[in-house]
């Protein structure tokens, strides 16, 4: 037997499995590094997170993902040489991380590795009859698995589009997982660039698990932020409590068909970007709208769009507790809107689960590895947008 699928076998078989977690988003930050251990799988699993690490991205390295970045046209070859140039700085992050924290690359089972996402194309969004979905994250596992020498299980969204998905949102399958609860109906809402929930039944029947986007979460705020004041994100939402909403302008951001679309959904950056809102400007002869008003505009279209999914998908006549992650999470102007929208909600934060929000979703890449090569599909009944798989493609070092 080929000694890597021997090792792979034996790992499979093992009661606990020590498995990095890798995720970059939208927001190109920076790359989040979860170092896990993983008892058991499937309902039975037992996560406790080791170490977490964001490593910043440099601004050279954001320029070089932004050139492709959610661009329908771009330099091919510069696609070329990214994915395996992002693998190779992806995986010496993770032996930078590992140094740092004094453990050796041979005590790691395996990286799961989300990449980073280049281009989302559900069939709703392209609207070309003959194409399926499409999603793209570029940053090779077999770059991860040779740079580390370690076992690296990546490109995970593409089993899900193979399988009538979207390609996203695949934390759903994690969110069960780990985070379901007998007796207590959850909301787990993530807001990174672009704003998804996932919602869990106090029955903790997977058939009833729904997750989908709602729309932007942090993308367009962090855009105008850098635009304007020269920062990457608006820290605690302070320029836009110091603004106040543009109703008009507001109504023009809301006139896309996303918002009409049937849920469950997805977008990404294609569609929500600078060009988006500048024509909602035009539309609303706002184009002169002070820079905190914007700010403060664009995130009660945040709030407005999350709170409306929400409503539109979950009986609001049962109790429910709401726990938020991501970006989004610290920025209090969107989470006191969030919260004046659904006031009957109990909001809290994702570490009263047990798990940093900024590290939940480099520790469900973590857990979806897991189950890979140690769990089984769980049946959540064909719903839409939860198809009954598991996800990852391996990569061997050597």
């Amino acid at each position: 037997m080929n000694p890597q699928l021997e090792k792979l076998y034996h790992l499979a078989g093992s009661s606990t499995r020590r498995i990095i977690g890798l995720m970059s988003g939208t927001s190109l930050d920076g790359l989040d590094i979860a170092l896990c251990r993983i008892t058991g799988s499937g309902l039975t699993s037992e996560l406790s997170v080791e170490q977490f690490a964001t490593v910043p991205y440099s601004e050279d390295f954001r320029d070089e993902i932004r050139s492709v970045f959610a661009r329908k046209e771009i330099d091919f070859q510069q696609l070329c040489l990214l994915n395996p140039y992002i693998g190779i700085r992806h995986g010496h992050m993770v032996l930078d991380c590992l140094q740092t924290w004094n453990i050796p690359a041979q005590d790691i089972d395996l990286i799961a590795s989300h990449g980073q996402t280049v281009y989302h194309a559900p069939k709703k969004q392209h609207g070309l009859t003959r194409f399926p979905n499409g999603t793209l994250q570029i940053g090779d596992g077999d770059h991860i698995a040779v740079t580390t020498g370690i076992i690296t299980i990546s490109d995970f969204r593409q089993k899900h589009v193979a399988a009538g998905g979207e390609g996203a949102p695949v934390a759903v399958y994690g969110d069960y997982l780990l985070f379901s609860k007998k007796g207590e109906n959850r909301i787990l809402l993530n807001m990174g660039g672009i704003a998804n929930f996932t919602y869990l039944s106090g029955s903790q029947d997977a058939r009833e698990v729904f997750t989908t986007d709602t729309g932007p979460g942090n993308i367009l705020l962090d855009a105008f932020t850098r635009l304007y004041f020269h920062k990457p994100f608006d820290e605690n939402g302070t320029l836009a409590a110091a603004g106040t909403p543009h109703e008009s302008l507001l109504h023009a951001l809301k006139d896309h068909a996303f918002f009409t679309s049937d849920f469950p959904k997805t977008t990404g950056p294609e569609v929500f970007n600078i060009e988006y809102v500048r024509r909602a400007q035009q539309q609303s002869s706002t184009e002169t709208i002070e820079p905190r008003d914007l700010l403060a505009t664009l995130t009660r279209f945040s709030a407005d769009t999350i709170a409306d999914a929400i409503k539109k998908t979950i009986h609001l006549d049962q109790y429910h507790t709401l726990y938020v992650s991501g970006g989004g999470a610290h920025n209090r102007a969107l989470m006191g809107e969030i919260q004046r929208q659904v006031p009957d909600f109990k909001i809290l934060p994702m570490q009263e689960l047990g798990v940093a929000g900024d590290a939940k979703e480099a520790v469900l890449f973590a857990l979806l590895a897991n189950e890979t090569v140690a769990g089984g599909a769980v049946d959540f009944g064909g719903r839409q947008g939860v198809p009954s798989i598991t996800m990852g493609k391996i990569s061997f070092p050597g």
